[in-house]
């Protein structure tokens, strides 16, 4: 029997990207294009690379903190696509990466969390075009750079496509996935608290309620907070919420949400973890300062108060489903949707079909309802 590698079996999985990257080898879209990526490197991200090259694209990428998959960089770089550095957890490391990205002068930009835009609006160079920004965290930190940036930058985490197939239905299940994996603890009867009721702390609510836990949700604008209550779920104040929990998950793409403060109200055993974007939402630092933390097992972090009390930490409040053991992050399906719609976006882009007014904005109507029609299709 023919080994198969888990990143072949990915590719072949994407059946969307895969009838794209077909077109594109016959279209040409990024012939004479170079596209700077700074995203997660994982099997699902190497086929959408691998499809962008297939267009015609000098593909120059890097990952993102704490995600990279080794077996994702050897992969790429034996497929032609320049990668930038490796795994790192590194804030420094990680930066040398994203300005090595930037020096190449990439004619687009792929970015995940306006790291890429945001330090070319401190050197910027004429000939970049614009590009595509993924996350909810990117949108917020490039939208008061709108005046600055004035270049097409297409936001896929803005499209109904990506608020429903990945955010809402294949957040929730990787992060279930992710904490039974690496705890092996059970979620019957467990009290979890999701800090945050957008569509990814929907999706995680709604899967944690599926597996029978207890959930509760904290959330500061009052009309997700009512959504959250009809939909079902206990909405007590902040401090509540913590001291009850079992289980928490920050969920905001916000700062500090759940920091040294905290751990008076943390009960003894309690498990944090993040599944937001960035490493800020939990204070990891602030937690741990001053007292004895352990790592027991992969993935796991026990902070030991000063009064006894055990709190467990996972993948270092790293996003977990792409970090600590085997992460996997979101279902093959889900971001085969979602990078169909990158693939549509950059083509849009090199094509000229977008202008600068359409600066950080949503995914233009027509390519949601085109990747919908050809997905469909393919069921």
């Amino acid at each position: 029997m023919r080994p198969v590698s888990r990143i072949d079996w990915v590719i072949s999985s994407c059946r969307l990207l895969a009838v794209i990257g077909d077109e594109f080898e016959q279209t040409r879209p990024f012939a004479g294009v170079s596209i700077g990526t700074g995203i997660h490197l994982e099997p699902k991200t190497v086929a959408l690379l691998l499809v962008l090259a297939r267009g015609g694209a000098d593909v120059v990428s890097t990952g993102n903190l704490n995600s990279t998959q080794p077996e994702a960089v050897e992969y790429l770089r034996a497929h032609g696509v320049e990668v930038i550095g490796g795994p790192t957890a590194d804030v420094e490391e990680h930066e040398t990466y994203l300005r090595r990205v930037l020096a190449a002068r990439p004619d687009l930009i792929l970015d995940n969390g306006g790291d890429l835009f945001a330090r070319w609006l401190e050197d910027p160079y004429p000939s970049l075009r614009g590009g595509t920004e993924e996350t909810t965290s990117g949108r917020a930190r490039l939208v008061p750079l709108r005046d600055r940036l004035a270049l097409p930058i297409l936001v896929i985490n803005d499209s109904p496509i990506k608020q429903f197939a990945e955010n809402e239905h294949a957040v929730g299940q990787s992060v279930l996935e992710s904490f039974i994996r690496i705890t092996n603890r059970s979620t019957n009867g467990k009290r979890v608290t999701v800090f945050g009721y957008g569509a990814c702390g929907r999706g995680v609510a709604h899967n944690f309620r599926g597996a029978r836990a207890l959930v509760s949700v904290v959330e500061v604008d009052p009309v997700l907070r009512l959504q959250a209550l009809l939909d079902g779920f206990a909405v007590p104040d902040r401090e509540s919420a913590i001291a009850e929990a079992d289980v928490i998950v920050t969920v905001t793409g916000a700062p500090g949400v759940i920091g040294a403060t905290a751990s008076e109200l943390f009960g003894d055993g309690t498990i944090l973890l993040n599944a937001g974007h960035l490493p800020w939402e939990i204070d990891v630092a602030g937690i741990t300062a001053g007292n004895e933390t352990t790592s027991a097992t992969d993935g796991i972090e026990t902070v030991t108060l000063a009064d006894g009390r055990r709190i467990q930490i996972l993948t270092g409040g790293h996003m977990v489903n792409l970090a600590g053991p085997r992460p996997l992050g979101n279902s093959v399906e889900s971001m085969d949707l979602g990078f169909a719609l990158q693939a549509r976006c950059l083509e849009a882009v090199a094509r000229g079909e977008v202008g600068a007014e359409a600066c950080v904005v949503p995914v233009p109507r027509a390519i949601d309802e085109a990747v919908a029609r050809a997905f469909v299709a393919l069921a």
